[in-house]
């Protein structure tokens, strides 16, 4: 999975997204493009071939935000069928020589260390979980080390980190997330924060009832973002050691992309603070003026959330309309060689990111629109590649997949290499379910005769798991003759 391809290939998005029911779990997408040019859809096709959800996908799905505004000719980008985004989330240009894609676990674990050694201003890290064991501990003595460091240098530094992790995955077992990060907290208790978000949807009985594993259905804490200074890593892989030894994932590493940075910086902030606070005796404390995500009203509660990570969503947005405005439109508009002269050494972009939210507890569904948009749009000549450790796709999802005139080639995890596969009681059978649902989906697509079109594929490597998930769109051209 490759968001920035450059050669024969004409990209259109890069979006990641999980292929369960909408749920109650916390994540963004990321939905990365370059340069390109894209007519819309006919619909022109016999309709005895296409699926009947096809001709009421646009009726059910979410109504596509329009563009307020011509569109701009001046900029880089020109005309591109994904201005519409920049409606919904805010628009990052940067240039590709500044996107990496990482191939291998342990590349992503040394990255990681490497970037924490460097960090002088600030670390950022949301996931679902730290994993207990000895690379985890390295990780998190790599923590220690830096903020030592930034505590003895000759002008000491400003250095802050923020951990975000989920409260029920994060709190599993006596050894566990919160234990790892304790002695964190103790020693610098000025510099660390950790913050364990609690789904609003766990309360009550429910709460008191469920135990220990079972009670992670309910809803988590889904994002995963490592962030240092003003370098970013996204991916799927949480900080466990099987994410950094032999489990298959994705990883973007944006590098020197501090409009990013910052943003993602606000955003773990604003889920933050409406986690609750671990303390360094292992106890947990909600923000001040905050509504309390169990035990207080869960609309308000939820209303605050919605408002807080709203405001970072338009808050950026708005400072990113406006830089586009000053890069691209103002009547001072200078020349690269110009910016170049003036100090600013950063390539031109040719590629643009738009952070997807999903919330669905605080009613933030940005990524089911644009995702479920980005495949009703799917055009005949375009083929679309899916990946998931995890087949169970939406009934609207499946839709728009059977309905569309695109090539799809989905990529699943075997049951070998399921996370799941060889676990004790109710885990284990976890990976036969999800054969069953593949198997289901497979034969209606062969009872729709779509077999050539809808492509299944299984990830098997041994001793090696899956993870990834994602979704690439593009249109293959024919290279003109040299």
């Amino acid at each position: 999975m490759c968001p920035v391809v450059k050669g024969q290939l004409s990209p259109l998005a890069l979006l990641e997204m999980t292929f369960s029911p909408a749920s109650s779990s916390s994540s963004f997408s990321l939905c990365v493009k370059e340069k390109t040019w894209f007519s819309g859809p006919s619909l022109n096709e016999s309709p005895s071939v296409l699926s009947p959800w096809l001709l009421l996908a646009p009726l059910l799905s979410p109504a596509v935000p329009q563009v307020t505004s011509p569109p701009c000719c001046l900029c880089p980008e020109g005309v591109h069928r994904f201005q519409w985004i920049r409606n919904l989330v805010p628009e990052f240009g940067v240039s590709s020589s500044h996107v990496s894609v990482l191939s291998s676990p342990t590349e992503f674990f040394e990255l990681m260390k490497g970037q924490i050694k460097a960090a002088r201003r600030r670390v950022v890290m949301a996931s679902l979980y730290l994993g207990t064991g000895p690379l985890e501990q390295e990780l998190v003595d790599c923590l220690e080390s830096t903020l030592e460091k930034s505590l003895q240098a000759k002008f000491p530094s400003d250095l802050k980190v923020s951990i975000l992790l989920d409260f029920t995955r994060g709190s599993r077992g006596r050894k566990n997330s919160r234990t790892m990060l304790l002695p964190l907290l103790q020693r610098f208790p000025e510099q660390v924060r950790v913050s364990l978000f609690h789904t609003p949807n766990l309360r009550g009985l429910l709460r008191l009832l469920i135990p220990e594993r079972f009670n992670e259905t309910i809803g988590l804490q889904h994002i995963k973002v490592y962030l240092f200074d003003n370098s970013v890593i996204l991916s799927g892989a949480n900080l466990s050691d099987s994410y950094f030894t032999n489990r298959q994932d994705r990883y973007v590493f944006l590098q020197d992309c501090p409009e990013i940075a910052d943003f993602f910086t606000e955003l773990v902030d604003a889920v933050g603070d409406v986690s609750l606070q671990l303390q360094g005796d292992d106890t947990v404390q909600v923000v001040e003026g905050m509504v309390h995500p169990y035990r207080g009203d869960r609309a308000a509660y939820c209303k605050a959330a919605n408002k807080r990570v709203m405001d970072v969503i338009n808050s950026a947005r708005t400072r990113q309309q406006m830089l586009h405005t000053q890069t691209f439109h103002s009547d001072s508009l200078l020349t690269h060689e110009d910016a170049a002269a003036a100090g600013d050494r950063r390539p031109a972009p040719d590629t643009w990111i738009y952070p997807l939210i999903q919330m669905k507890p605080f009613e933030i569904q940005i990524d089911e629109i644009v995702t479920e948009t980005l495949l009703t749009e799917a055009e005949r000549g375009a083929k679309v590649y899916l990946t998931t450790g995890y087949f169970n796709l939406t009934q609207a999802y499946m839709d728009l997949v059977l309905g569309t005139r695109a090539e799809y080639q989905i990529l699943l995890a075997s049951p070998e290499v399921n996370g799941f596969f060889g676990a004790k009681g109710v885990a284990g059978a976890i990976p036969a379910a999800y054969v069953h649902i593949e198997q289901q989906f497979f034969s209606e697509v062969c009872s729709l005769g779509q077999q050539a079109r809808v492509q299944l594929q299984e990830y098997w490597r041994r001793g090696w798991t899956f993870h990834a998930k994602g979704q690439f769109t593009g249109t293959w051209r024919p290279r003109s003759p040299s």
